[in-house]
């Protein structure tokens, strides 16, 4: 079982962090759905860190809508550069808040449209 010292992560994202608050930053490598994603350096997946967006409830990939909620990350985020301070970690990736261009990116995505009908939301 994963400790609060050593937090894992999972697919092809493959680093762990060492500590909760920790600010992560990176290049986003992978969008897993609408609020999760993968920042780190091209070509090393041994070094990506998965973080789940902590203010933005996107719906599954298998729920209804799901796969549109990922096209908007993509098209917002991939290739950019995030910076993402850990939270928690819920199941096997980090839940952070993320900024873009020094803004929650949660604002971003919400401003293009993006639905938090996930179930998960609040």
């Amino acid at each position: 079982m994963n400790t609060q010292s050593e937090l894992m992560v999972a697919g092809p994202c493959q680093r762990t962090i060492t500590q909760l608050g920790e600010t992560v930053f990176g290049v986003v490598r992978y969008i897993g759905d609408g609020n999760s994603l993968c920042v780190g350096p091209a070509g090393r997946p041994a070094r990506w860190i998965e973080i789940r967006l902590a203010d933005f409830n996107a719906s599954e990939p298998c729920d209804r809508g799901g796969r549109e909620a990922k096209r908007l990350p993509e098209s917002r985020v991939m290739n950019r550069v995030l910076f993402c301070r850990a939270g928690r970690q819920s199941y096997d990736r980090v839940v952070a808040a993320c900024r873009l261009d020094g803004r929650p990116l949660s604002n971003a995505l919400r401003a293009r449209g993006g639905q938090e009908d996930g179930r998960w939301a609040k």
